[in-house]
């Protein structure tokens, strides 16, 4: 199915910014995605850095979506978003870095969508979704967008 930013976006009732182009394909990734200061990771790439919580429960994502990270000083929302029964989601997770917000696990593709960044698309599997973070030096800090 083709889906672009239009479509997902009617689908969904959550609006993007009009500087993107809504009619063009949402590419569809296997791998790592970013999105300002949000990065999703398939969990096998970091399995030894982030594991479940023993019995951690699961929700399935509504097709209204699922607020994963708002941006700084209350800005937009990344918003995981699924077909219904087609992705369960979890916060419930150990991160030796601590900067994973939870875990996703996805048997068809899933979208994330943000009004300033439009949107990319997750290949079924299962995903670790975290904050970014910046080095400078010896200093770090979480990327703000």
């Amino acid at each position: 199915m083709n889906v672009t930013l239009a479509t997902l976006s009617q689908q969904t009732g959550l609006t993007v910014l009009d500087h993107l182009e809504q009619s063009v394909s949402i590419p569809v990734v296997d791998g790592l995605q970013a999105q300002g200061d949000l990065i999703v990771i398939p969990h096998h790439v970091i399995d030894e850095l982030v594991t479940l919580w023993p019995n951690a429960p699961w929700s399935d994502v509504p097709p209204e979506g699922v607020e994963l990270l708002r941006g700084a000083a209350g800005g937009n929302p990344h918003t995981l978003v699924a077909e219904p029964g087609a992705c369960r989601w979890t916060t419930r997770v150990m991160d030796t870095d601590r900067l994973a917000i939870g875990m996703f696990q996805a048997s068809a593709v899933v979208y994330l969508l943000h009004p300033e960044h439009g949107a990319s698309g997750c290949a079924p599997g299962t995903y670790v979704v975290r904050r970014q973070r910046e080095s400078e030096g010896r200093r770090s800090r979480l990327v703000a967008d």
